[in-house]
Parts: structure tokens; C-alpha cells; sequence
């Protein structure tokens, strides 16, 4: 099992470029990447395969929105962590973040 992210500004319609995103299995710290130009994340897991569990994505988006969307005071998100749980056979889990500076959506894609 593989687990790819991606995140799209949706105040802007665009990727959002440079947020970097951790993948967690409890207190262990697993991977790490930036989205790309394309606001994705390849395969998170590395060449590890996911096991069942919780799992825990973070989105380091104050560093993004402080730069895209400057607010007086900074950012009204500095992190956005989604927390998910693996189970079965699944192949690939895929988990993108819509993104604004006000507001966020998250969902299990394919």
C-alpha cells in the first residue's frame, strides 16, 4: 500500500506549491516531502508498505498561506492535520487537502 497527498488553493484555483507534509504512524515520524509544482506528494510511505493502524498527515500551511494570502497577524492556519486509519487490501490510499485561507477540506481520493 502506497499514500500519495496533493493540495490545491482553492481561493486561487492553483497547486499549492512548497507546503511541506509529514506522514506519521503514532509518535513515529515516517516521511517527509513539499508538494511539487504540481502540489502533490509522491509516495509518502517510501518504500515501505503502509500497515494497518492510524496514521496522521501534516500540513505545514502557514509558511504557504503567510506568503500567498498575507493576513494582518499571519496566517489563520499555521498546521492542518488529518488523521486516517489504514485497513484491508487496499493498493493505494490517496489524500488531498483543498485549501483557503480561511478554511480546509480533506478527503480520501483514488
Amino acid at each position: 500500500m502506497s499514500l500519495s497527498t496533493h493540495v490545491l488553493d482553492v481561493a486561487i484555483g492553483q497547486p499549492a506549491v512548497g507546503i511541506r507534509v509529514s506522514l506519521f504512524r503514532g509518535d513515529e515520524d515516517l516521511n517527509s516531502d513539499s508538494t511539487n509544482n504540481d502540489g502533490r506528494c509522491g509516495n509518502l510511505s517510501g518504500a515501505a508498505p503502509l500497515l494497518e493502524g492510524i496514521y496522521r498527515l501534516v500540513f505545514e500551511v502557514g509558511p504557504y498561506l503567510a506568503r500567498t494570502h498575507p493576513q494582518p497577524g499571519g496566517p489563520f492556519f499555521e498546521i492542518v492535520t488529518v488523521e486516517f486509519t489504514v485497513s484491508g487490501p487496499a493498493r493505494h490510499y490517496h489524500i488531498p487537502l483543498l485549501l483557503s485561507p480561511f478554511g480546509y477540506t480533506v478527503y480520501r481520493g483514488s
